[in-house]
């Protein structure tokens, strides 16, 4: 060690570096738990549904085309709307539509319906079999998406909801003769700025090319998953909190590298 006999005039420039030095390691220590929260933090649910103060309704297609292959991307859709502090009317429809629960409804009412497309578990070696429903036998028929999408529409007009949203559950596999009346109704909606989120259940290409222009603006279509399948997620997979933390913490790096540097000696 070299002697310094001048040390008086170092002793504010020491104090402050040793508050920075603290400072900084305290913020870091902070970034770190927080970006760890961030990178472990579940994005939500996989399927994005209406907005935040929406006067949902559920539009359910219960037609002869909706096979049990898909009754439980039915279930586990009616799931995830359950589990919402949200509210939802509920319209199903084959060729005719009907109210099933009214607008503002908890979302929790959906579980009882969740139900009849929910396997249960095996018993004594026998492969599971879906509950039996009350539509299959008195209900299912043709499919008429205009009929559950005009229903809907009928019960925002008539109750005059504020914000209202429609989220259809649908194999989009309309009747021919339908499509007349579907445009009809989509026209209502685009003018209407009413918001249409589609639950495709293993739509035809063309049947999503078909809704994806009859509604336009006013639709987002959406794949539901089955339990244990890979998320499809419209957003970015690595959180924009993580990202933005991730930032920071490097400009902090930078900015304790400028003033905490270890003091060097030159010749005068």
């Amino acid at each position: 060690m070299i002697p310094v006999t001048d040390v008086a005039p170092l002793a504010n420039p020491r104090r402050r570096t040793r508050v920075v030095r603290a400072t900084l390691a305290t913020v870091l220590v902070a970034l770190v738990a927080a970006s760890a929260a961030a990178a472990t933090r579940q994005e939500g649910h996989t399927l994005r549904f209406l907005p935040r103060g929406s006067n949902g309704i559920v539009v359910l297609d219960l037609s002869a085309s909706i096979s049990t292959d898909t009754f439980q991307r039915i279930g586990e859709t009616l799931r995830q709307l359950a589990s919402t502090n949200a509210r939802y009317g509920l319209v199903i429809f084959s060729d005719v539509a009907y109210e099933a629960l009214p607008p503002g409804t908890p979302a929790a009412e959906l579980k009882p319906y969740a139900r009849f497309f929910t396997l249960p578990p095996a018993k004594g070696g026998f492969l599971p079999v879906f509950p039996a429903n009350p539509w299959t036998n008195s209900f299912t028929g043709g499919t008429r998406i205009a009929a559950g999408l005009g229903r809907a529409l009928q019960i925002i007009r008539g109750q005059r909801l504020k914000r209202p949203g429609v989220i259809l559950v649908s194999d989009l596999n309309d009747d021919p003769g339908d499509l007349k009346s579907l445009a009809s109704v989509s026209l209502a909606y685009r003018q209407l700025r009413i918001p249409v989120r589609i639950v495709a259940l293993n739509p035809e290409p063309r049947d999503e090319q078909l809704f994806g222009t009859l509604l336009a603006q006013a639709a987002e279509l959406q794949h539901a998953q089955l339990p244990g399948e890979q998320a499809k997620r419209s957003g970015p997979s690595v959180p924009r909190l993580l990202i933005a933390l991730i930032a920071v913490v490097a400009v902090c790096l930078a900015v304790n590298e400028i003033w905490s540097s270890r003091l060097t000696w030159g010749h005068a």
